[in-house]
């Protein structure tokens, strides 16, 4: 395990939202008095707490002038928003945040069981599948598996706006926080593991079903199981950055992201289900269309 390092370099402080729980963490002498999140400024200093300092940093590449105008090409490109949504889609002033991430690096061996299927002819030219058992070995390497050390966020939002590419990562140093704010992390290193774990398994068991595929040169897979070890584990706390603001509609609030990196854009928009049913309705009559003209 690596060692942990609780040298920030600067004095900080934590700061609690009464309204949302979130909890970021600012230089002592920044004024904290609105949520990133919620905007309620309803936040109060957090009791006293060692929070490891992070081991390596992606600064941001994006200003907030860029991340709004990537937000309004994204949204224009929703086409089940409703158009007066996008017109009236004026974001919040934005928030540069950067996300407390873990990330794992580890080899796997993983012994698996699983069948493959082959077609045959039988009679009348029909086809059947016949179903065979195989098994074997499969190792693979990981590197930089992301789990967000963060319980507030939202895993499907935060799920659009990778990948980071954390090739980028820079030693730590207090400038890079200059300006920005940095949530602190709430789910410790060992409960991270278990996330990570299950993150490779998933992996894996898509690439053993490919292996398998490829190796009997089949379409069809079924029933794989796998065991895997997990060897040579190291791990990194790092900081993410992210610009996050939201949008009022109809009395609704949409929270969206901004990947301070890349440029992607992560989060929901309002649904017309007007549009939706002249798209479904559009749909069946082509269906009819063709089916009458076959």
């Amino acid at each position: 395990e690596n060692s942990a390092c609780y040298d920030w370099k600067m004095e900080t402080k934590s700061v609690v939202c009464k309204s949302c729980g979130a909890e970021t963490i600012y230089e002592a002498h920044e004024i904290a008095n609105e949520c990133p999140y919620c905007g309620s400024n309803q936040v109060m200093e957090a009791g006293a707490e060692h929070i490891m300092a992070p081991g390596g940093v992606v600064v941001f590449k994006l200003d907030a002038n860029k991340a709004s105008e990537l937000f309004q090409s994204w949204i224009k490109h929703k086409f089940f928003c409703p158009k007066l949504a996008k017109e009236s889609a004026k974001p919040k002033a934005f928030k540069g945040l950067y996300l407390p991430f873990w990330t794992f690096d580890c080899k796997t061996i993983s012994s698996y069981t699983g069948q493959y299927g082959v077609k045959k002819r039988t009679a009348g030219n029909n086809s059947d599948i016949k179903w065979y058992k195989t098994m074997g070995i499969y190792k693979h390497n990981f590197d930089d598996v992301l789990i967000c050390g963060s319980k507030k966020q939202n895993t499907s939002m935060l799920n659009g706006l990778e990948p980071f590419n954390t090739k980028d990562v820079v030693e730590y140093k207090p400038e890079y926080l200059a300006g920005f704010m940095a949530e602190r992390y709430t789910l410790k290193m060992h409960d991270a593991w278990e996330r990570a774990k299950n993150k490779m398994s998933q992996i894996l068991h898509q690439r053993i079903r490919d292996e398998i595929r490829r190796e009997h040169r089949t379409d069809y897979v079924r029933g794989v199981l796998h065991s895997t070890t997990h060897q040579n584990i190291t791990y990194k706390y790092l900081l993410l950055p992210v610009w996050t603001s939201s949008f009022t509609y109809n009395g609704k609030i949409y929270q969206f992201m901004v990947n301070g990196q890349t440029g992607k854009v992560s989060g929901k928009t309002p649904i017309s289900w007007v549009k939706v049913a002249f798209t479904v309705v559009a749909i069946i009559a082509i269906m009819t269309l063709l089916n009458f003209i076959s």
